[in-house]
């Protein structure tokens, strides 16, 4: 044994594949028995793995005595049957493996040890926890049971007899017996509703516990030097994989007697295409993947219900812009030759670009019709009231599944310290808390750094990502000038696409493309960064850890995502300057103008490109992915026809959840929650899109984890963490964006100024106001004897119309040429400025009006959760002093018998 040791050389320390999750240099920072209690004394010697062969039962979920069933599924490879020149490594894994197989046992677990069916270089170690070890690992997670049969439940519908079809049949799922519950206790055990020991804890609970105890097992220890933890000796190839079971096949029902068969269930009832009309079974969820799975489904398919109005309200807004594009009194004088058509419009750029006619962009006139109307005002607001009754009911039902899942006070009462926050416990602080003392891992100092070096990193990725944008601003002034300049001559023979692929259009759609591009290029690299920053600041839970990554994550997708769009919205065609003195970008490149529609045409591509390229991409990733790499993994491990496959084998074969989760599930639908809310203002068909795609969501994401992936390891969530006041932050956000949009990017405001101030008398001729002159009235006048020798078109590229003009029309509020002020901002200008500011500010006070009355008058809590609350805390109370009164009393009555005989005693010497 001590020639092992001596062959363990600071080389192999170095040379460690994981370098292993360290203990520090002191003893007692190791898990006290109050964690991870031990069955067998230290010394003891423990007895070495079980063997068994297959029994030729593929649906069998317990050991070959059919008793004991597995918990957990471990899998390594036979190292004697590897390389010889890697022996010595193989040998350390082997070490390791075998010193954390007997730290199991000694805790109480039982293993069993299966040669694979198809590779015989494969073990399956299957796991088991007895019913002492549950009892007593139920008490440290504070794990809730059920106590008392729920006197309180809820009553049905009378809406039920409509709904009933929408919802999976009773007869199928069976609807689950309500139950107050209370955190186990296991000297208490009598109080609890105990039907069968074998059922009492259900199997999602049991894999729990035992990957709480896979997490903390220690698996090397070097004097004071302890390392520990199935997930460090994963990634250093000691373990293939670690996995509870599925309980029966996805597309048939297992043969076993007493299978729940609820994975079967759920691809039916859930997974399947012919279900997608059909609620969420989120109760069968919940029991079968856990709560942080099941919250997740329950808030997307809340989200999908509320879409649905948004949807109808977009799509209504839309059909109403588009029967509007052909009577639109401002697009009719675009498009009219005698209007438009004799509107001559100054170059968008220098030199290369010519002049050109108003009426080439009729098409695009008519098309910002759509978008740019009266109806879109409308839906703006409604939306802004839409999310706010999104987010209160969400709370609202939240707290009705908090509560019916026993997570209300998760977070206070079972949530334990990450085992990789422990590891790294080595300074002791005095906890303000309980008042004792307590280690923690790093100083006030340490963790102050530790913070700086996280936001100084974000900031930087930030800033990058503002770059990409700015090279993609670059791009977009360069290709323009030659788009202008070749685009018409290279698609003369496409005469039906002529009218439609003008530069600017050509410009905003290949920039988009890059962009997102890039996008997704940054994507992957920031997503390592984010990890390797939040690992850094070593948060105390899982749930901290997660939270800290999502504001991270976020952050990043919100500046990658929105960038551009906010660029388009507030930004492009802004400062422009006039065809004399155009603002140029470093002094070489002459900013980008709006079409004379305005740019809420191109941010509506915009948001189209990413959405629809975003929701294209993710589901290829999603579907095809793990669908290909299960399909090659079973290829690379063809089995004979007539071999039996176990169950833990079959559900090697299947693709393990990455380490991230459900976090990118998230993430996918807040940045679509972000486009249906921040820039809905220009495309009310957003919430429509979202909807679509989200049904199809559902149920892909329902697919993938019923047929693709392994078992999730179930975890316990009270709600959806760090993504609740993200989603609260998107929805304020999101009143001042719809609000600026419609103020500065589309043509709302100058239209209602002209119809209500200047289309009448004095401004015109006319006494009724009309839209009738709008267009020459927005347009300015440039002599093009002023341009500069910069900006002057080349002479071989003026068409033959222009030849005897000597003005032309810019879009722009100012003097024209032999004004005292010529070409600077006229009156017009400053009554739009005026009335935009006014429009924002007043909408924004309205809106957020409603939206605190809205908050303050919805609860969030029903007020039936509340009274089934007190009346579980109230027998809970009842227990715990039933339990004390019996304690006393068992104390107390030998102290009364032995009285009750000394006062015998007495007694009778008085008698005597």
């Amino acid at each position: 044994m001590s020639e092992e040791k001596d062959n363990i050389s600071d080389m192999d320390l170095e040379r460690d594949l994981e370098g292993g999750t360290e203990m520090g240099f002191l003893d007692e920072v190791v898990y006290s028995e109050n964690y991870l209690p031990s069955y067998r004394p230290q010394g003891e010697t423990v007895s070495k793995l079980e063997q068994a062969e297959f029994n030729q039962h593929p649906d069998s979920l317990f050991f070959n005595d059919g008793k004991r069933r597995i918990d957990f599924v471990l899998v390594y490879e036979n190292e004697s049957k590897k390389d010889v020149d890697k022996k010595h490594t193989f040998q350390r894994r082997k070490r390791r493996r075998e010193y954390f197989e007997d730290s199991l046992m000694k805790r109480g677990m039982v293993l069993e040890a299966t040669p694979s069916v198809v590779d015989d270089k494969l073990l399956f170690v299957k796991v088991h926890m007895p019913w002492d070890v549950l009892c007593t690992y139920a008490e440290v997670l504070h794990i809730k049971l059920p106590i008392q049969a729920n006197d309180m439940a809820s009553k049905p519908s009378p809406f039920n007899c409509l709904t009933k079809y929408f919802y999976p049949s009773e007869d199928v799922i069976a609807k689950e017996t309500e139950y107050f519950t209370a955190p186990f206790e296991k000297n208490r055990l009598e109080y609890f509703y105990i039907k069968d020991k074998d059922q009492f804890f259900t199997p999602a609970m049991r894999s729990r516990m035992a990957y709480y105890i896979l997490c903390r097992a220690p698996y090397e220890d070097r004097g004071h030097v302890k390392k520990f933890g199935i997930t460090k000796l994963l990634d250093g190839g000691v373990y293939k994989a670690a996995y509870p079971l599925h309980d029966c096949k996805f597309n048939a029902k297992s043969k076993e007697d007493g299978c729940s068969n609820e994975r079967y269930l759920l691809y039916n009832e859930w997974a399947h295409p012919k279900s997608f009309y059909k609620m969420q079974p989120l109760d069968l969820i919940r029991k079968y993947y856990g709560e942080k799975i099941a919250i997740y489904f329950a808030w997307l398919g809340f989200y999908t219900i509320m879409l649905t109005l948004a949807a109808i309200v977009g799509l209504c807004c839309f059909i109403f812009g588009y029967n509007t594009r052909e009577s639109s009194t401002w697009s009719k004088e675009v498009c009219d030759p005698e209007i438009g058509g004799k509107i001559f419009m100054c170059p968008r750029c220098d030199k290369d670009c010519s002049y050109w006619r108003l009426n080439s962009t009729c098409e695009t006139s008519k098309d910002l019709c759509i978008f740019d109307n009266y109806g879109t005002l409308v839906f703006a607001v409604f939306m802004a009231i839409w999310v706010t009754l999104f987010l209160e009911f969400w709370k609202r039902y939240q707290a009705e599944l908090e509560y019916e899942w026993d997570t209300v006070e998760f977070l206070e009462q079972e949530e334990q310290p990450r085992p990789e926050y422990e590891a790294k416990c080595i300074y002791s602080r005095t906890s303000p808390v309980t008042g004792d003392e307590e280690k923690v891992p790093y100083t006030a100092c340490g963790r102050c750094v530790r913070l700086t070096c996280g936001i100084g990193t974000v900031l930087f990725w930030i800033f990058l990502i503002i770059a990409s944008v700015v090279a993609v601003i670059i791009y977009r002034l360069a290709v323009f000038f030659t788009f202008s300049r070749r685009l018409r001559e290279d698609i003369k023979g496409l005469e039906p696409f002529k009218e439609y692929v003008t530069p600017q259009m050509a410009t905003t759609v290949t920039a988009s493309i890059i962009n997102f591009i890039i996008i997704m290029i940054l994507n992957n690299l920031y997503e390592k960064v984010a990890i390797w920053i939040t690992d850094f600041e070593l948060p105390r839970t899982k749930t901290d850890y997660e939270n800290s990554l999502t504001l991270k994550m976020f952050l990043f997708q919100f500046v990658n995502y929105y960038s551009s769009c906010i660029y388009i919205a507030f930004f492009k065609g802004k400062v422009v300057g006039y065809p004399g003195e155009p603002v140029y970008w470093l002094g070489l490149y002459r900013n980008e103008e709006c079409d004379p529609g305005g740019c809420l045409i191109e941010l509506t591509t915009q948001l189209s490109v990413i959405m629809g390229g975003k929701a294209i991409w993710n589901n290829i990733q999603e579907v095809l992915v793990p669908w290909v790499k299960n399909v090659i993994f079973r290829y690379c491990n063809k089995v004979k026809s007539e071999k039996i496959i176990p169950r833990w084998e079959q559900d090697y074969q299947l693709q393990p959840l990455g380490k991230l989760g459900l976090f990118y599930e998230y993430l996918e639908m807040v940045i679509q929650f972000g486009f249906v809310t921040l820039f809905v203002a220009s495309f009310p068909l957003a919430p429509l899109l979202a909807l679509v795609n989200n049904l199809l969501e559902i149920r892909v994401d329902a697919w993938k984890m019923t047929t693709q992936f392994r078992r999730i390891v179930p975890e316990k969530a009270q709600d959806i963490g760090a993504w609740q006041p993200i989603l609260q932050g998107v929805a304020i956000l999101a009143v001042a964006t719809n609000a600026a949009i419609i103020a500065f990017t589309s043509d709302m405001i100058p239209r209602l100024v002209y119809y209500w101030s200047f289309s009448v008398s004095p401004y015109t001729e006319i006494t009724s106001n009309s839209m009738a002159g709008y267009i020459n009235n927005t347009l300015s006048i440039f002599n093009i004897s002023d341009f500069s020798n910069i900006s002057r078109p080349l002479e071989d590229i003026i068409p033959y119309w222009f030849n005897n003009s000597t003005t032309c029309r810019y879009r722009d509020f100012r003097y024209p040429p032999g004004h005292p002020k010529q070409y600077d901002h006229n009156m017009y200008y400053w009554h739009v400025i005026a009335a935009k500011l006014a429009f924002i500010i007043v909408v924004e006070h309205i809106v957020y009006l409603t939206k605190f009355i809205l908050s303050y008058t919805i609860p969030d809590v029903p007020y039936k959760v509340k009274e089934q609350i007190k009346r579980e805390k109230y027998l809970t109370q009842v227990l715990l002093h039933e339990v004390n009164l019996k304690l006393v009393t068992k104390k107390v009555k030998p102290l009364m018998d032995e009285l009750a005989c000394d006062l015998e005693g007495e007694d009778i010497d008085l008698h005597l």
